[in-house]
């Protein structure tokens, strides 16, 4: 799809971690240009800002997965923070921070020094026993350069028999949900992308995948009715929440990745994404997750330079394959 050159400025007119995502995903700027705009993550705007709240033990806010001393009646009432280390290693890796670059090797072996999992204490780098969080560790540490092969091997001994993963698994559930799965998912492919296929990652990939799109990405099976009406909402950050854009954007990479064409079954939501682009060619923000964070980056109910960005790159990838045309998948 064309995008306007208005369009495009308003996107450029933000943070480094979004500018370079957008020259080059959007733009298709020249690889020296949009890897130095991606330097000054470190340097500038938010990447900056979340660096300054790091600890000097290379955590934040003391914690790995809660903060230091955030208690139950703290979580009940102000909501379930953002803040601490598992939340903005990932907000880390969405604004794109080098991760070859002095701070983020530095913050990898301070973490894996300090840090300890609340579940039971276990060293960061080795994950715990909860599906998301483990996901989200995998994702992060192999971005980073950590060998997460353990936790890999754990997530692919707990995919549910419909395909997926949840997080509910340690308490009896025997059925996938969006948000574990698309979790593991995006793991799965960051371990890939670091370290290389295997057959048991495009296994489970694969059956991950599928478990979606049969879903058509937001629908229970039984009634093709949406799962969760938020599904279908925009969200960032996304946190460990699921909606569409997040699934299609992980189809997106996922293809790119494997050079495979767009699956047929993703015109549903393609269309959904299509229905919310405004006039102007904006998408909204449309709810963020309660509880504390570093800071807020947009506001609820007005235009999202990332949501934007991320339904334009994958209107791009969708259009560019021509799927449209072409009979639905059985």
């Amino acid at each position: 799809m064309s995008v306007d050159r208005p369009l495009i400025d308003w996107l450029l007119d933000s943070d480094p971690a979004i500018r370079w995502q957008v020259l080059r995903d959007i733009v298709g700027a020249p690889e020296r240009e949009w890897q130095a705009e991606r330097c000054k993550v470190e340097r500038e705007g938010w990447g900056a800002e979340l660096l300054a709240c790091q600890d000097a033990d290379g955590q934040w806010a003391g914690g790995a997965f809660v903060p230091a001393g955030y208690t139950e009646d703290m979580w009940r009432t102000a909501g379930q923070p953002w803040t601490a280390t598992c939340f903005s290693l990932q907000q880390l890796y969405d604004f794109g921070l080098d991760p070859a670059c002095e701070r983020a090797q530095r913050t990898v072996a301070l973490i894996g020094f300090n840090s300890k999992w609340d579940h039971d204490g276990q060293p960061f780098w080795d994950g715990e026993v909860e599906e998301c969080i483990n996901a989200r560790t995998v994702t992060a540490g192999a971005y980073f350069g950590v060998d997460v092969s353990p936790i890999v091997k754990r997530l692919l001994g707990e995919r549910q028999p419909d395909g997926g993963w949840n997080c509910e698994r340690c308490n009896g559930s025997h059925r996938s949900s969006f948000h574990t799965t698309i979790n593991v998912l995006e793991a799965l492919l960051a371990y890939e992308s670091a370290k290389g296929q295997t057959p048991e990652t495009r296994a489970a990939r694969a059956a991950g995948e599928d478990y979606l799109l049969k879903r058509e990405l937001y629908k229970r099976l039984e009634t093709g009715q949406p799962a969760d009406e938020r599904y279908l909402k925009l969200l960032y950050p996304p946190r460990w929440r699921y909606d569409v854009l997040r699934g299609l954007d992980y189809f997106r990479l996922a293809s790119l990745a494997g050079g495979t064409p767009p699956d047929a079954r993703l015109r549903t939501p393609i269309a959904h994404l299509r229905a919310r682009q405004a006039l102007n060619g904006t998408w909204p923000l449309d709810w963020q997750l309660t509880g504390p964070v570093w800071f807020k980056m947009e506001e609820v109910g007005k235009p999202s330079r990332w949501i934007t960005l991320r339904a334009l790159r994958v209107l791009r990838w969708w259009d560019a394959a021509g799927v449209d045309t072409r009979q639905p998948q059985s």
